[in-house]
């Protein structure tokens, strides 16, 4: 099968149909993804445009956005240049900086469903496996480039990863196609151009069929991946509660693999990667920690904490905003999420003896008793957090819905049974989005 007849193949299984934009890089990938594009684009008179990066970082990437709007325009596709800047300094790899800083722009310029299709090949693939092998990486990493994944408000294709670099210079040469060559690729300071340039070539010549071998690996380790997500899919409801919060207990009746699989994608929900040494550590600090003890570990900005048998990973501290007046029926910004006042015919959670403009957001008041709904008497607030299992760093975001100094509602928590409306009456519905979290309503 020719090289034009799996591109097309490819494509159609990825994405039948809809814009198609190329990272096109002025290199000898991008360059034939490029002219296997517009061959497709001008038969099934599909849009397509290329998108170039300018990063800038050395004096040869000055004449590439002109040599790719040459090209472009011999091909009869637009061709954008996209400028970026680079933040570099002490400690920073300029790879991933400027990685980021392409895929950054690149996104942005993605309509809606819009694909981007970028040139790794199946050599690409092998090294990209060789460097998580090198990193010690797991199923995540082993699992290498997928061919397809989200980018912005689109998604990114790999339409060449079964084809061998080799390929596509074949193809390149055939058709007449120039391209630029980075300098920066015979650096082998960079651990992609060390395995690309001196590592890769012996393997090759030793296994020629090495790199589809490997890809195959990555593509088995993705399936493990996926299955290891579909279990952590299973096990993680049962063991959350509503404020987020992992039962350590629940967690302890898993498989030690099966409690890494559902810690490891239960942190990743919340941003955060940690390695097995990391996940060993943190188990061994905050689950097994003495059961007065409210631990932290600490990884980049963000901590991981436990409190009342739960883990957490809190929110970073954002700034609270108070409101003086609340006005029926608007979303109101509080800094830490968004609430909404709406009068309702029935399920209502506030009496309509109660009126908008009486009441106020406040947070962190001292010294507040309460008695929600369903209590026979009032307590303490610091009392009622630990009740209801609201931890020490959530409650100075929890808003407070005020009438002069008496308590209304803990939002999103907790309403007052002085202020509760009786089952089916008409009243107030406050509807709170958290930052971070779904929207719901406290009826």
């Amino acid at each position: 099968m020719t090289l034009y007849a799996r591109f097309c193949r490819c494509l159609h299984e990825l994405y039948p149909q809809g814009p198609i934009y190329i990272a096109f890089s002025g290199g000898l990938d991008s360059t034939v993804l490029l002219a296997l594009a517009a061959r497709l684009a001008a038969e099934q008179q599909r849009e397509l445009v290329a998108l170039h990066v300018h990063h800038g970082l050395q004096p040869a990437a000055d004449a590439w956005p002109v040599h790719c709007a040459q090209v472009a325009k011999t091909l009869d596709v637009p061709c954008r240049i996209l400028k970026v800047k680079v933040d570099t300094g002490p400690r920073v790899s300029v790879e991933a900086a400027a990685r980021n800083a392409r895929y950054g722009a690149l996104a942005a310029e993605l309509p809606p469903g819009a694909a981007l299709l970028t040139g790794h090949h199946l050599d690409d693939q092998a090294e990209t496996l060789l460097l998580a092998l090198k990193r010690g990486a797991g199923l995540a990493g082993l699992a290498a480039m997928p061919a397809c994944k989200p980018l912005g408000q689109g998604v990114q294709l790999r339409p060449l990863l079964d084809c061998a670099r080799s390929e596509l210079e074949s193809f390149a040469i055939v058709q007449g196609l120039s391209w630029v060559e980075d300098p920066s690729n015979t650096d082998n300071r960079f651990d992609r151009n060390f395995l690309r340039n001196d590592i890769l070539p012996r393997l090759l010549a030793q296994w020629p069929a090495f790199a589809r071998t490997a890809s195959r690996s990555a593509e088995l380790c993705a399936e493990q991946l996926a299955l290891a997500r579909e279990l952590a899919a299973q096990d993680l409801p049962s063991l959350q509660n509503a404020a987020g919060g992992l039962s350590i207990a629940g967690l302890e009746q898993l498989s030690p693999a099966r409690r890494h699989n559902a810690l490891r994608h239960w942190l990743g929900e919340q941003g955060l990667s940690l390695s097995r040494s990391q996940l060993e550590v943190a188990w061994s600090e905050l689950a097994l920690a003495r059961e007065d003890a409210e631990p932290v570990f600490r990884l980049g900005g963000k901590g991981l904490r436990r409190y009342q048998g739960h883990l957490y990973v809190p929110a970073l501290p954002g700034e609270t905003v108070a409101l003086s007046v609340l006005e029926p029926e608007q979303w109101h910004d509080l800094g830490v999420g968004r609430l909404r006042i709406k009068q309702v015919a029935s399920g209502a959670a506030i009496h309509d003896g109660v009126l908008p403009n009486e009441l106020h957001i406040a947070f962190g008041i001292s010294g507040l008793r309460a008695r929600p709904l369903g209590r026979s008497g009032s307590r303490p607030l610091k009392k009622l957090w630990q009740e209801y299992g609201v931890s020490p760093w959530q409650r100075p975001r929890i808003p407070l819905l005020m009438q002069d100094d008496r308590l209304v509602a803990a939002v999103g928590v907790f309403v007052c049974a002085d202020y509760a409306a009786a089952p089916g009456q008409p009243g107030w519905q406050l509807e709170w989005e958290p930052v971070g979290a779904q929207a719901g309503s406290l009826q």
